[in-house]
C-alpha cells in the first residue's frame, strides 16, 4: 500500500466554473423536522451494500440539534437521529441512541450496516468530548450494534450493546484529536469512522479523517482494517500535503470495478494560494487501498456556486450514486463574520434535494 497524495498542481487546475451546483430556490429551503438543525447525514446500508429501503422509503442517520442559538455552536450538543425519507419527503423517528448510551458529550458522523439477517445493525460512530469532561474537542471511534425495528408507520433502534472502541490515534500516521479549543479556527481531525466491505475479497475496513502528525495542517484520510476481532491501523489511503486541512465524511463506492473514494471539504480549508470551492471531492483506484488518482483530472466532483459558496456542504454518495447534504447557508456572504443572530436567521439546517452522479472511467459528473 502507498498513500495517494492530493496535489496543488492537481487543485489549482479547478475552474472558476468547474462542476458547480444550482443556486438553491427559496422553495427547497423549507423546515424538514420541526423544531430541529440537521445536518451531516450516511443512509443504513443492507447487507450488500446498498441503501436499506422498505415501505417505499429509505433509512439514514442525521446530526441532529434543537433550533435554537447560533447555528455554529450546534457541534456542541450533537444527536444521531434516525430518519427516513420517502413520498412525503423526511420523517423524523427520533434519538437513535438512548441517553448516556455512548461515553462522549455528544455524538458526531459516521455510518452504518445492517446485518444478513436485515434486523441486527452495527452503527459507527464518533464519540466526542466525554460525560465526564475533558477537552472539548477529543475524538474517538466506536462501534455499537443493536436491532432495527420498522413498520409501514414507524421505525426505531432498541436494544443496543456496550459501544467498543475500534481504532486509536497512534500519534505515528495520526495525529491525537485532543483539542479544548480551535486552532486558527479549525480542529484536528480522528472522526466520521466509514464502513467499507470490499466485494473484491469481503475484507472490513474504516475511513476515517485525520490529520498528520507532521504539522495539523494537513488533512489525512485514514484506513484500518478488520483483522478477526480487532482493526489494526494502516498508513493514509490519502493526504493532502499544502492542498488542504481537512478531508471529511470519506467513503467509497464500487462501479464496474472501479473504486471511488469521496470526501467533503470547505473552501477555506485549503491551503495558501490555492483557491477551490466548498464541495463534494473524490479520486478513484482500480483497488480499494489505492494507488488513488483525482477524478476529472481535479478531484473536484461537485461543488457550491459562486453566487452562493456557503449554501450546502457534508455530501454522500450512496451506492446507488445519489447525493444527500445539508443546506447550510444560503446566500453570499461570509457567516462566520456574521453575528449569531444573523446566522441563525440565514442557518438552513434542513436536507437539501436529492442529486446524481454519472460515472465514467475516471470521470464522475453531476447528473
Amino acid at each position: 500500500m502507498v498513500t495517494s497524495i492530493w496535489t496543488r498542481t492537481a487543485v489549482a487546475a479547478i475552474g472558476a466554473e468547474d462542476a458547480r451546483l444550482h443556486v438553491l430556490r427559496e422553495a427547497a429551503i423549507g423546515p424538514v423536522v420541526a423544531g430541529l438543525d440537521l445536518w451531516d447525514m450516511w443512509q443504513i446500508e443492507d447487507a450488500t451494500g446498498a441503501t436499506l429501503a422498505r415501505h417505499g422509503r429509505t433509512y439514514w442517520f442525521f446530526l441532529a440539534v434543537p433550533r435554537a442559538g447560533d447555528p455554529e455552536l450546534r457541534h456542541d450538543h450533537a444527536r444521531i437521529h434516525l430518519l427516513s425519507h420517502g413520498g412525503d419527503g423526511w420523517r423524523d423517528h427520533g434519538s437513535a441512541l438512548p441517553d448516556g448510551a455512548t461515553p462522549g458529550s455528544r455524538e458526531w458522523s459516521g455510518s452504518a450496516r445492517l446485518a444478513p439477517d436485515g434486523e441486527t445493525l452495527t452503527l459507527y460512530f464518533t464519540a466526542a468530548g466525554d460525560r465526564q469532561g475533558g477537552p472539548r474537542f477529543a475524538q474517538r471511534l466506536y462501534a455499537i450494534r443493536g436491532r432495527l425495528v420498522i413498520d409501514p408507520d414507524s421505525a426505531r433502534c432498541d436494544d443496543w450493546s456496550t459501544p467498543v472502541e475500534t481504532v486509536v490515534a497512534d500519534g505515528h500516521w495520526y495525529a491525537c484529536a485532543d483539542q479544548d479549543a480551535p486552532v486558527d479556527g479549525g480542529i484536528l481531525g480522528f472522526r466520521d469512522p466509514g464502513y467499507v466491505r470490499d466485494p473484491a475479497d469481503g475484507q472490513e475496513y474504516l475511513l476515517f479523517t485525520g490529520s498528520a502528525v507532521t504539522d495539523g495542517k494537513t488533512g489525512v484520510i485514514g484506513i484500518a482494517r478488520r483483522d478477526a476481532a480487532q482493526w489494526t491501523l494502516l498508513p493514509p489511503l490519502l493526504e493532502a500535503p499544502d492542498v488542504n486541512s481537512e478531508l471529511e465524511r470519506a467513503h467509497v463506492i464500487v462501479r464496474n470495478g472501479r473504486y471511488y473514494l469521496f470526501w467533503s471539504t470547505q473552501g477555506r480549508r485549503f491551503a495558501e494560494g490555492l483557491v477551490a470551492p466548498t464541495g463534494l471531492y473524490g479520486m478513484v483506484a482500480d483497488q480499494l487501498l489505492g494507488p488513488y488518482r483525482p477524478v476529472n483530472g481535479t478531484g473536484l466532483v461537485a461543488g457550491n456556486p459562486e453566487q452562493a459558496p456557503f449554501q450546502a456542504y457534508c455530501w454522500w454518495v450512496t451506492a446507488e450514486g445519489d447525493v444527500a447534504s445539508f443546506i447550510d447557508y444560503p446566500g453570499s456572504d461570509d457567516p462566520h463574520a456574521a453575528t449569531p443572530e444573523a446566522r441563525r436567521a440565514r442557518f438552513g439546517g434542513v436536507a437539501a434535494p436529492f442529486f446524481q452522479l454519472r460515472f465514467d472511467g475516471d470521470a464522475v459528473t453531476i447528473g
